[in-house]
């Protein structure tokens, strides 16, 4: 009746469920109508909105399988979903995989993996270091989770893992498997140098080289299984390796199907067969083979097989593989293509042959080394042995064919097993192994349409693994019901034992085909037919097909009916080859390697496989054995005896260790990127057992809650009187409300269990519960919104109303205002019109009066002037009339005077005519019209050249009257020629007066063309200025647009000087950016360096445990180590050895070839040595002969300058006792006036008296210590020369006698003895000269000596008189002193030789410099002085008459006194300690190596072992002490490493000694004397710089310490914090009941309710404010604090942002509420703290950002552009990853369509960004170190007595 209700509740109308599709294989409905109990048919509706009836099984009436809810789809794990059936399995996969992208999903134990046919970046190294450590629950399926949790489990629970990855070909199983090995390698490291992590690798390439090739299906499909165990030590680190092969694929090498190539090593030498190393190999394109071109497919699309085969070389050297077994590897595989291209032809039809000198036999023969007619005979013929003899038999060409193809298939299967062995080999290493992880990549079911007996075997080992997961589910289902305390109820499920015995069983098909392979005349046919005869009718999983006789099929598990063609079983089981032809290579004496392979043919099919020295370790090898003499060959194992034997070994392994599962899928046939194929899914999961997974779990109790869980989750349930303080009653009592079926659930110890489907039905339940509620509240919010809008309308129309009638009031007093306003503006408006009237009217009557008497007045003057015009017009008249009569009398006596004169005219007209006629008068008017002619040229000439400038017409004129001129002249010269006969010419004159009328013509025509040009040339000129004016306007507008253009370039310019200023700026941000880069490089370099140091220690301390019982090991002390550093520049040596030491040791662990050619080389470096040797001992001996020729005189010369030494010395021995004397008399005056009271204490003479006293003490002292120096250097000197004495009385008559020994004749005895005097003679006369040199020299030294004198003389006068002076005054009068010398000198320089002068200048310059470093020097020993004068006076004051009789002031400097306790006042003191050599260990042990940090940060001054530690620096270098500066330095610095590395790991420790080392590093550059350091200082602190040393070096080298101390306490804290934030920023519910617990699956995740022990926000606070409190109690820099603090929130959000990128359960809106809470109480703890500015926060914004994308809306293309314009701190593929992600955790919630992350990615298509995924959590920002100068005075510092360092003395 429950049933009934509740299958009544579920199938509701809107319910949706799963029909079956033969296309889709499932798909999904909606009822359109409830169902009730007894309905045939249910009415659907389909997605696509097609309505249909759906018809119950009348039998069964079996409803269709429900769909989970909307918020358990793309779970995880498959076992979270409700209902558990095929159609949610393989909807969940298909959503995960097509919209979310994530190919990895968990169903219970298993991952379920599919292949996305494309490269994605989620295995890189910052993926590895993100799943390393977390629980396989707590982050997203991934193959990491799983290679995390076997290295987990095997590291917690002390037991081997095995990671079984198995699928289909082409489903990424030899993908997977080599993540994982990575993943192992990467998180383990290796023990040793042999970087076992790395070759175990590189035998991937090797292994995919040579047994992996392209099939239809895959293109790098595994041919092979392989089971590689991985060992560990006991710190669980790599040590080794070892691989098991099972099953190769033999027949591929000689047959390829279509679209199929060989293995990939054979296309890899075909296209490198170009390289110079492989033309011995005569290999050409793959596609002249035979056995590389039947697939016609030799080239993979996106492959270079020539870079393959360099990665494999390069593999195979990493191995241990060198290039000679290279090479040979190669030959073979060269010679199996050769061998597949000799061609058998028929001699008949019994026999075959090869013809002779074939190309390719012959190149298999040179290549293997065998001879060319041994080959082609066994090639085609086989010898056959009986009981009596042995004959040879002709083989047909079929088998002659098969036989060649054998022969290949065995030698490449040699060659497979024989690389596997070496390359296990390699992977051996010495170390015992601890554990291991066997990865196991195996192939999956295989169904071809021709199955044969590879199919088989590989289908009867899935057979067994799926038997033994079944088992391995079954058994945790069982452990997990029992642990909880469930009443166990037996689960049926599937078990194919009865397959596996139909198999293996007795009489089983291995059995029988064995059986048949042993007799005579077995057939595949015969076989067949045992087989039909014995399980035909015995067991149901065997049947016949009907069709064939040749074939049967198998039942296999999960339904899969597979067919197998019984040809070819025989033979691939036996596995034969011709044994002649194995003889034959075995006898190549060329080719070692060949030989090799068979030779180890009986190692390689035993039946453990068991390799000698290899560790107990097991190989094997499913290869049949050849090898084995007649005796034995019954006893050979067939191929599936042996598979069978190893199958069992692999399974007892895997029995023996935990096992993890993965489960390949391959979603289409098409290698389609992201393209999933239902079908072929369904078949895969059914194939691979996750269905029987789901079925197991749904069988059972599938959903598992935590009482805490429902509690939470189902809280909305519950009244508030269920509620009770038992949570676990709670949850009983609730439960039992809800589901009243009590076998629908059971109550564990922890747990509650479900059935399949109880929790869709609670989640509908609360959803149910949930919408009411919404209801509820939507009702009462409307109810309020609605009063709320009412009441706020009622309150505006009271408000309107108000300021209405307001309105109105206001309108009514204004109108009242305004009328009588009107009124007041009309009296005075009337009053003003009146006046105006008025007025103007008195003006017009006074205009008009104006007028009228004007008027009158211009009358009567107009009458005064007429007459007076009148008067004047009568005179004018009257005159004109006069001068009329005048001029007409004037003009007849004119006339009558010309008419007498032309009377007269006439007359002499007529006397001219009759001259005319005469010759004079001809000439006369000749000669007047040549000058006229000239002058009209003349005139001409002018004009020609006024016109010729105006225009070309003009000149062409002038032109044109030059040419008439020249006529005319030549006309005047002809008529000159005939001058004498003018007479009979006289009638031309006329002529020529016609001409010349005709000339003055064109001259009147020129002049009027010249005043044409020039009115044209006017007109020109009037036009240019009209021009010139509009260039003028023109100008003025390009002025105009000039000054526009400077204008605009102005603001150009200024926009360009804004421009650059901004460029300028990103400029100097990219130098900024590019200097933190550079820090931080080199930063990473110096971490590096400190790891190289770790792991040389290390290294170190492994060579000393593994050598200790080595006799002839030089071995330091442990000790000597803390004493030394890298940074002391004297022990450089010491380093070299010590490394040339420790690289031996390394190399002991090398290989054994690697140490034979170290040897070798070792030998020749020797010899080479001892030859060298030997050439510098003849050497030495040539330069000792030649050295003893010089000695002599080098005697003489040396005697001189002995003689002057000691003269010297007997000098300054008289000077001493003058000195002595000096001082006797002064303390003698001293007592005398003692004795009178003159010389007491304070008076000025006592003063002077004890200031020279002080000099002459100092004095005294430097003289003591130059004789003592010149005693030693002579006593050196004489037993020099006593020493070269002896020797040349011991080597001359040697050398004399060896010499006198050569020489064998009298000739040659002659000889030598002349040339032997030359030589003396010679060398004579070079000792001559020296001695004369000597001579010279030494007067001039005596001369000089004696200068010296006098100058010491006058030094001493002058000390005594600047003695007398005041300070000041007394280094202004040595240096008057000094300047006035110095100027003598020059002078008399200059008297000289004047061309030394600058050479004297450059001195002076130099002698000035070296002066104010005296006068420096003076003023610290004169304030040294001064106070050993105050202890002088107050002893003297102290003592009494008889003690100061008996101690003098020069015995209190020269002997030793009984200490007097004299107090001292602090002003004393110049903040230095002194400790002595033997202290420096004391002082490193107490002040560094045994201090606790607590102590001295709670009690005692900030960073105090810094400043005594400088205190004690500052004293060495008072003194001088180079050799103590530099030892304290290197003890400090290494005693810092020593403690840091023994508690590296104690924040306390670090952090102090952080700020220690700042502190000393700023005090080092604060004292060092820089300017840029100094100017921080007081004058007091200024007094106590550095004199003698410059420390730059040195503050680097600790700087390059504080930068590494830094980085472990970053380190350290991330330690800390590193388990805090996941648990505390994500899973920790800081805003209780914002979000609910979801279903979870078998992989539990880390619960967010708060339990005991578990991380909180609170908890990420606290410990953030102990990390600032402790470095505020040490005295850390506020800069650094802020950096370190900027450093734990980038930590915080890197690592809340990538756990966050990679938890499909933390993508949710109720979580990024929770997260944005988080960072605001994280940025409350910075306010609170006043670090706001130290760049925390902006660390954080990828953060915030992601939180902020969860809940934003993520539904139109507004909401995509205000995401792409939000999320700038997050790269493409984080916002992406955020999206896909997003998971409802209520029904109210709507997913993230793919059509939106689409646009999103289109949108950020253009950004340039990393692709990286997760943010770098191990980076570390780049740290600087401001200086920060101290105003502590040092002198002020006190020494506590805890610290027991007494042994300091204050200086």
């Amino acid at each position: 009746m429950n049933m009934n209700r509740e299958l009544e509740y579920m199938f509701v109308q809107c319910a949706r469920v799963w029909i079956p599709d033969a296309e889709e294989v499932w798909k999904s409905a909606e009822l359109t109508k409830d169902f009730k109990n007894g309905d045939a048919s249910l009415q659907l509706m389909l997605e696509d909105g097609t309505s249909i009836e759906h018809k119950l099984d009348p039998k069964t009436k079996n409803l269709p399988y429900l769909r989970n809810p909307d918020i358990l789809v793309g779970e995880n794990d498959l076992t979270a979903l409700s209902y558990l059936h095929e159609p949610a399995v393989l909807h969940n996969l298909k959503v995960r995989f097509i919209d979310s992208k994530l190919i990895y999903t968990y169903c219970g134990i298993v991952l379920v993996a599919i292949n996305p046919y494309e490269t994605l970046g989620i295995y890189g190294t910052d993926i590895i270091n993100a799943y390393s450590g977390q629980n396989m629950g707590d982050m997203d399926p991934h193959i990491f989770a799983v290679a995390e949790e076997a290295y987990k489990q095997m590291a917690r629970d002390e037991r081997n893992q095995s990671i079984i990855v198995s699928g289909e070909s082409g489903a990424g199983k030899t993908v997977s498997a080599k993540y994982a090995m990575r993943y192992f390698a990467t998180v383990s490291g290796s023990t040793s140098e042999a970087n076992v992590e790395q070759k175990v690798l590189a035998s991937n390439p090797i292994m995919e080289a040579i047994g992996n090739a392209k099939t239809t299906r895959n293109d790098n499909s595994s041919r092979f299984g392989k089971y590689i165990e991985i060992g560990f030590d006991t710190r669980y680190r790599i040590i080794g390796a070892n691989m098991r092969t099972y099953l190769l694929e033999k027949s591929r090498v000689v047959f390829q199907a279509d679209e199929e190539r060989n293995y990939h090593i054979f296309y890899q030498l075909c296209a490198s067969s170009h390289l110079p190393e492989f033309k011995t190999l005569k290999l050409s394109s793959a596609n002249d083979f035979l056995y590389t071109r039947q697939g016609r497919s030799p080239v993979i699309q996106g492959v270079d097989d020539t870079k393959e085969l360099s990665t494999t070389r390069n593999a195979f050297t990493l191995l241990g593989i060198n290039e000679s077994y290279q090479m040979g590897l190669f030959q073979v595989l060269a010679a199996i293509l050769h061998l597949g291209n000799v061609e058998i032809k028929d001699r008949d039809s019994d026999s075959s042959l090869i013809p002779p000198n074939n190309r390719h036999l012959t190149a298999f023969c040179e290549l293997v080394g065998v001879t060319y007619q041994d080959m082609s005979q066994w090639l085609c013929h086989r010898k056959l042995k009986t009981a009596t003899e042995t004959y040879v038999k002709t083989l047909p060409r079929l088998q002659a064919t098969n036989a060649r193809d054998a022969l290949a298939k065995h030698i490449y299967a040699k060659l497979f097993n024989w690389i596997v062995e070496h390359v296990n080999k390699a992977l051996i290493t010495n170390i015992k192994q601890h554990s291991f992880i066997g990865v196991l990549d195996i192939y999956g079911f295989e169904t071809f349409e021709i199955n044969s007996f590879e199919q088989f075997c590989i289908n009867y080992a899935n057979e067994k693994l799926q038997q033994q997961f079944n088992m391995h589910v079954f058994k945790l289902e069982q452990e997990e019901y029992m642990k909880e305390q469930i009443p166990w109820t037996l689960i049926d499920f599937y078990d194919n034992q009865p397959c596996i015995n139909l198999i293996e069983a007795k009489m089983g098909i291995l059995d029988l085909l064995d059986e048949e392979c042993k007799m005579p005349k077995g057939s595949d046919d015969s076989w067949a037919q045992k087989l039909y005869n014995t399980h035909l009718k015995t067991c149901s999983l065997f049947e016949k097909p009907r069709m064939s006789n040749r074939a049967f099929i198998i039942q296999h598990f999960a339904d899969k009916q597979v067919e197998y063609q019984c040809e070819g079983f025989l033979e691939k089981n036996k596995d034969t080859v011709n044994e002649d032809q194995i003889n034959v290579l075995k006898a190549s004496k060329k080719f070692d390697l060949l030989v090799e392979l068979f030779q180890d043919e009986e190692k390689a099919t035993s039946p453990t496989g068991q390799v000698p020295g290899t560790g107990g370790r097991t190989r094997l090898s499913i290869k049949p054995d050849k090898g084995r003499d007649k005796s034995s060959k019954e006893h050979k194992k067939t191929v599936g005896c042996q598979f069978r034997n190893s199958l069992q070994m692999l399974m007892d392994t895997l029995n023996a260790t935990t096992p993890h599962y993965v489960r390949c899928i391959k979603p289409n046939d098409f290698k389609l990127a992201f393209s999933f194929d239902p079908k072929r899914a369904v078949q895969q999961l059914r194939a691979c057992g996750v269905l029987e997974t789901i079925r197991i779990s749904a069988a059972g109790f599938p959903s598992r809650w935590t009482y805490q869980e429902f509690f939470s989750r189902y809280r909305v349930l519950m009244k508030q009187k269920d509620v009770l303080s038992d949570k676990k009653l709670t949850c009983r009592n609730v439960l039992e409300k809800l589901v009243e079926d009590q076998d629908k659930y059971q109550f564990g110890k922890t747990k509650i269990f479900f059935r399949a489907g109880q929790v869709a039905y609670l989640e509908k339940l609360r959803a149910d519960k949930l919408r009411v509620a919404c209801i509820r509240i939507q009702k009462t919010i409307r109810c309020w919104l609605a009063r709320k809008k009412y009441l706020r309308k009622r309150s505006a129309a009271i408000t309107i109303q108000r300021f209405t009638r307001g309105y109105q009031a206001r309108c009514l007093a204004k109108f009242m205002r305004r009328t009588q306003a009107a009124t007041i503006i009309q009296k005075y408006q009337r009053m003003y019109v009146e006046r105006k009237r008025y007025r103007q009217k008195q003006a017009a009557a006074l205009v008009m009066q104006t007028i009228l008497r004007a008027y009158m007045a211009r009358q009567k003057y107009q009458g005064l002037v007429r007459e007076h015009n009148a008067v004047i017009i009568q005179k004018r008249v009257r005159g004109w009339l006069a001068r009329c009569w005048y001029k007409r009398c004037l003009v007849s006596l004119v006339y009558l005077q010309c008419c007498f004169r032309r009377m007269k005219a006439r007359r002499e007209l007529k006397k001219l005519k009759i001259e005319a006629r005469s010759v004079e008068h001809f000439k006369k008017l000749n000669k007047g019209m040549e000058n006229k002619i000239m002058q009209l040229q003349r005139r001409i000439d002018e004009q020609s050249k006024d016109n010729r400038s105006i225009n070309e017409k003009l000149v062409s004129l002038e032109t044109s009257s030059t040419a008439e001129r020249e006529r005319m002249r030549g006309e005047l010269s002809r008529l000159r020629g005939v001058e004498e006969d003018a007479k009979n010419k006289g009638n031309q004159v006329t002529s020529l007066l016609e001409q010349l009328e005709k000339l003055r013509k064109e001259l009147s025509s020129t002049q009027k063309e010249k005043k044409t040009i020039e009115d044209w040339a006017q007109t020109y000129r009037d036009e240019m200025e009209k021009m010139v004016s509009e260039l003028k306007d023109q100008n003025c507008s390009l002025k105009k647009e000039k000054d526009d253009l400077n204008r605009l370039i102005q603001e150009q310019s200024q926009q360009m000087t804004e421009k650059m200023a901004r460029a300028i700026v990103e400029k100097t941000q990219q130098l900024e950016t590019d200097l933190n880069e550079e820090r931080s490089r080199y930063q990473n370099l110096l971490t590096e360096h400190l790891r190289l140091e770790e792991k040389y220690d290390d290294l170190k301390e492994t060579m000393v445990s593994s050598n200790v019982s080595k006799p002839g090991h030089r071995r330091t002390d442990s000790t000597h180590s803390s004493n030394e550093s890298e940074y002391t520049y004297n022990s450089e040596y010491a380093e070299l050895e010590e490394g040339s030491r420790a690289a031996e040791d390394v190399t002991r662990g090398m290989d054994t070839s690697l140490t034979l050619k170290l040897q070798k080389r070792l030998t020749e470096l020797e010899q080479e040595k001892q030859s060298l040797r030997n050439e510098l001992e003849n050497r030495e001996d040539q330069f000792q002969r030649a050295r003893a020729r010089d000695d002599v005189e080098f005697k003489k010369a040396r005697g001189a300058e002995l003689e002057y030494e000691s003269l010297k010395r007997q000098e300054l021995e008289s000077e001493n006792k003058k000195l002595k004397h000096d001082l006797v008399e002064i303390r003698r005056s001293l007592l005398g006036n003692a004795a009178t009271g003159a010389g007491a204490p304070g008076s000025p003479a006592y003063k002077v008296v004890l200031e020279q006293l002080n000099a002459s003490c100092e004095e005294l002292e430097v003289r003591k210590e130059e004789v003592l120096i010149l005693r030693s250097q002579l006593v050196s000197q004489k037993e020099a020369m006593h020493h070269k004495d002896e020797k040349e009385t011991m080597t001359e008559p040697s050398a004399y006698v060896e010499d006198v020994s050569k020489l064998k004749d009298a000739g040659e005895l002659k000889q030598a003895y002349i040339g032997l005097k030359d030589t003396n003679r010679l060398l004579e006369h070079q000792l001559q000269t020296q001695r004369r040199g000597y001579d010279s020299e030494v007067e001039s030294l005596r001369g000089e000596l004696q200068n010296v004198k006098e100058e010491n003389n006058r030094q001493q006068q002058l000390l005594a008189q600047n003695l007398q002076l005041p300070p000041e005054a007394r280094i202004e009068a040595s240096l008057q002193h000094e300047i006035t010398r110095l100027t003598n000198e020059n002078l008399e320089l200059l008297a000289e030789d004047p061309t030394a002068s600058r050479e004297a200048r450059v001195t002076i310059l130099r002698r000035m410099v070296d002066l104010m470093e005296q006068l420096e020097k003076q003023d610290r020993t004169i304030r040294k002085l001064k106070k050993q004068l105050k202890v002088y006076s107050k002893r003297i004051g102290e003592m009494g008459a008889q003690t100061e009789g008996q101690t003098s002031p020069g015995q209190m400097v020269d002997e030793p006194i009984h200490p007097v306790n004299i107090p001292r006042r602090e002003k004393d003191f110049q903040g230095m300690l002194e400790y002595k050599k033997e202290d420096e260990l004391k002082l490193v042990k107490n002040l560094i190596l045994e201090l606790k940090p607590r102590g001295v940060a709670v009690n005692l001054i900030p960073g105090l072992p810094a400043y005594i530690l400088f205190m004690c620096l500052r004293h060495a270098d008072y003194v001088n002490d180079d050799q103590k500066v530099r030892t304290l330095l290197t003890s400090t610095i290494n005693s810092i490493k020593k403690i840091l590395k023994k508690r590296g790991d104690d924040f306390e420790t670090v952090s102090f000694w952080l700020s220690n080392t700042c502190r000393f590093l700023h005090c080092l550059k604060q004292y060092s004397g820089d300017e840029a350091f100094i100017k921080h200082n007081t004058q007091r602190q200024n007094e106590h710089i550095l004199s003698n040393f410059d420390l730059a070096e040195y503050r680097q080298v600790i700087s390059d310490l504080a930068i590494q101390i830094y980085q472990q306490l970053i380190k350290c804290m991330e330690n800390i914090l590193q388990p805090m934030i996941v648990s505390g920023m994500l899973e920790h519910e800081t805003i209780q009941g914002v979000s609910g617990v979801k279903p979870t699956g078998l992989r539990k995740r880390t619960s967010s309710i708060v339990d005991e022990g578990t991380y909180t926000l609170d908890s990420i606070l606290r410990q953030l404010s102990a990390f600032h409190s402790t470095m505020c109690q040490h005295g850390t820099d506020p800069e650094l604090i802020k950096q370190v603090v900027k450093q734990q929130f980038y930590i915080i959000g890197a690592v809340t942002l990538n756990n966050l990128l990679l938890r499909k359960d933390m993508c949710s809106w109720s979580k990024g509420m929770q997260i944005r809470y988080n960072v605001s109480q994280l940025e409350e703890w910075l306010r609170d703290k006043g670090l706001m500015t130290c760049g925390a926060k902006e660390t954080l914004e990828p953060l915030i950002q992601a939180a902020q994308l969860l809940q934003v809306k993520k539904k139109t293309d507004e909401d995509a552009e205000a995401i792409c314009s939000m999320c700038l701190a997050l790269t493409t593929a984080q916002i992406v990853k955020v999206l896909n992600l997003y998971t409802p955790v209520n029904e109210f919630e709507e997913r993230v369509s793919v059509a939106f992350i689409r646009t999103i990615q289109t949108r950020l298509r253009d950004r340039c960004e990393s692709p990286q995924l997760l943010m770098d959590t191990k980076m570390i920002y780049p740290v600087t170190f401001p200086f920060n100068p101290s105003s502590l005075a040092l002198e002020t510092i006190q020494i506590p007595s805890s610290l027991n360092l007494s042994f300091l003395t204050r200086v």
